[in-house]
């Protein structure tokens, strides 16, 4: 798919999520890849084949406050 050089990467590969963006949608909340690859908001992915990936957002980092 990929028509630029470097070529970016495969849909299969590891680093997927660094091929270039080719539709960015942030009012509907997802962004195509080079690479055919659909990333979601949420950190989840659609692949080409049409494998789902789940959302993988890093954990912890924020403190969650609860009202007294």
């Amino acid at each position: 798919m990929c028509q630029h050089q470097p070529p970016c990467p495969s849909a299969a590969s590891a680093d997927r999520e660094s091929a270039r963006l080719v539709a960015h949608h942030p009012e509907q909340g997802w962004s195509r890849l080079c690479n055919g690859v659909l990333l979601f908001e949420d950190t989840g992915e659609l692949l080409p084949d049409g494998r789902i990936i789940a959302p993988h957002r890093p954990l912890g980092g924020t403190a969650v406050m609860t009202a007294a």
